[in-house]
């Protein structure tokens, strides 16, 4: 009962310093708080992180958590497993290789190559995201299962914004199923099964994430900071940052140049070298462990760009079925 509870106080959209009885609408923290204790899944219950640090260990999404959880796990388990005369499916990624040839680019080099590229001009920052992700769901009493899915989210000029999450295909990783139409609104372009489609109404919050993200190093930080309630960021929790900015923001090239200054000031990730992302783009891949888990960060190796982000289990958890190696959750990032 506990864990429960301290999800519904962590989820509770009213702030703590909120008067009593206050009418008015909500902040974009309360809004984005009561998002996903209605939409998203419960965290799943896993050995890592027994402390309750939830910056200290990555995000884990429970399939069996789902308000539509049994329409979920039959697309699911039609995905995965086929029909009657359907080929097996694989629908596990199996975790990126470092090309052996290819020499490791630091940090520090990559923040110069992407401030000069944005010095060039490059792509403008946009309020929305585009993201294919697969995700690992963990149960006590079932196998885990990855559910592989694509999100576009797009804001129109009077603060409405619409979501599209689609179910891919894993017979076919990598390759997109939305589209977006001449006015840029999202389209179904192959086949996959609609998960959701919403549309928001109108927020106005001029609160991190919401507000529109510096291109200063130091600013940014203390942006990420703010937007995750945080003292000083670690490396872990520095990640968790970035991949909660990229949930809400495309990052134009002064942005993704930030993002990169801000990375290699802050230490912790170990150039590994050259890998192909699961979409088959070419990325400079940086590499931070800790207990039980390893976390890749792939990069564009000329912009600084971020392109994915990989989680991969460095440690069986035989209870759940993990092994060793298999991966947690991948999420890569287009325009």
């Amino acid at each position: 009962m506990a864990d429960e509870l301290d999800l519904l106080r962590r989820a509770n959209p009213a702030p703590s310093d909120a008067p009593p009885y206050a009418d008015g609408p909500l902040d974009h923290h309360g809004e984005e708080h009561l998002r996903r204790l209605l939409h998203e899944p419960a965290p799943a219950r896993s050995p890592l992180g027994r402390s309750g640090r939830r910056s200290a260990r990555p995000r884990v999404r429970l399939a069996w958590g789902l308000a539509a959880t049994a329409v979920v796990t039959v697309i699911a388990a039609a995905l995965l497993l086929g029909g009657a005369s359907a080929p097996p499916a694989v629908a596990a990624p199996r975790p990126l290789v470092v090309h052996a040839d290819a020499a490791p680019l630091s940090l520090d080099r990559l923040a110069e190559r992407a401030e000069a590229a944005a010095a060039g001009g490059g792509p403008a920052l946009r309020r929305g995201t585009h993201v294919q992700s697969w995700s690992l769901g963990m149960s006590d009493d079932a196998p885990p299962v990855t559910l592989p899915e694509e999100r576009v989210v797009r804001w129109t000029a009077d603060g409405r914004h619409t979501e599209l999450v689609v179910a891919t295909d894993p017979r076919r990783p990598g390759r997109p199923v939305i589209g977006e139409d001449e006015d840029g609104n999202p389209t179904r372009v192959g086949d996959g099964h609609v998960v959701s489609d919403t549309t928001y109404p109108p927020s106005w919050s001029d609160a991190p994430p919401a507000a529109r993200p510096p291109h200063d190093a130091g600013r940014l930080r203390a942006y990420l900071e703010e937007a995750r309630h945080t003292g000083p960021m670690d490396t872990a929790e520095l990640l968790d940052a970035a991949d909660m900015l990229l949930d809400h923001w495309t990052l134009g090239a002064r942005e993704s140049a930030a993002l990169v200054r801000l990375l290699a000031d802050t230490g912790g990730l170990r150039p590994a070298g050259q890998v192909t992302d699961r979409l088959g783009r070419r990325g400079q891949a940086y590499v931070h462990e800790e207990t039980g888990v390893r976390r890749m960060l792939i990069m564009d190796p000329d912009t600084g760009a971020l392109l994915g982000l990989e989680t991969t289990f460095t440690e069986a958890q035989p209870e759940y079925g993990v092994a060793a190696g298999d991966v947690m959750e991948y999420s890569a990032w287009t325009r």
